[in-house]
């Protein structure tokens, strides 16, 4: 089986400030690297493929950075379409289903993510998302995203952090009638199903959401 990726690149990245004036957030550098360098290290894998990047912000220097690399590019400079919305214009890129989405704007020390959530995936699942404990995340400011039951199933509330790596059954998206819709939209209903699962990283995770979450993800890889 053959595992599509989208990695979403297509963010305004306010919350970088000046980093981003003059760059998209996936070209500020960590530890020497790009941010997308680094989400698509992961999927240097036989199995994975064909590797997407969503462009919207300065995409045309994303395209130019990644210009060596094996990946496709789907374009939404038109109008940014959020993460659903992202997805779904990459379906004619993705080709089938269920596909792994992965965010470019963090930083992981451990097991390879996209390895972790692909071996955790059950034909059971409609999505299932890659979530970190607090205690092994670095640089975010969110009290937690879903806590996780006995069965695997994920609920909303202060528990464990999304990673930003899942898996998805793109069938999911077909009921929403907005172009442009984010995630969280299509996990409350994948949730109400019964359908929206959870596997915890075993590793470290910082999220480069701010200019000073650079220097913590650094301290975090001992760079």
């Amino acid at each position: 089986m053959s595992w599509p990726i989208l990695f979403f690149a297509a963010g305004l990245g306010t919350r970088m400030g000046e980093l981003t004036k003059d760059k998209p957030k996936p070209l500020v550098e960590v530890a020497g690297r790009a941010l997308i360098d680094h989400a698509l290290g992961f999927a240097e894998t036989p199995g994975i493929g064909p590797r997407v990047v969503n462009l919207h912000y300065k995409g045309a220097m994303i395209r130019d950075h990644l210009s060596q690399e094996n990946v496709l590019f789907s374009d939404e400079s038109e109008a940014l379409l959020e993460t659903g919305g992202g997805l779904r214009h990459a379906l004619p890129h993705l080709a089938q289903s269920p596909v792994i989405t992965m965010n470019t704007d963090a930083v992981w020390k451990g097991p390879n993510p996209i390895a972790q959530v692909i071996a955790a995936w059950r034909d059971d699942m409609e999505c299932l998302l890659l979530m970190v404990p607090r205690s092994q995340v670095s640089g975010h400011l969110g009290e937690g995203d879903f806590t996780i039951d006995d069965a695997g199933r994920l609920h909303r509330g202060k528990g464990d952090i999304y990673s930003g790596v899942q898996i998805i059954r793109t069938e999911t998206l077909a009921d929403i009638k907005e172009s442009r819709f984010s995630m969280n939209i299509v996990w409350d209903q994948v949730a109400a199903r019964g359908g929206l699962f959870g596997v915890r990283y075993s590793g470290q995770w910082c999220d480069v959401g701010q200019p000073s979450s650079i220097a913590i993800a650094q301290s975090m890889l001992h760079v």
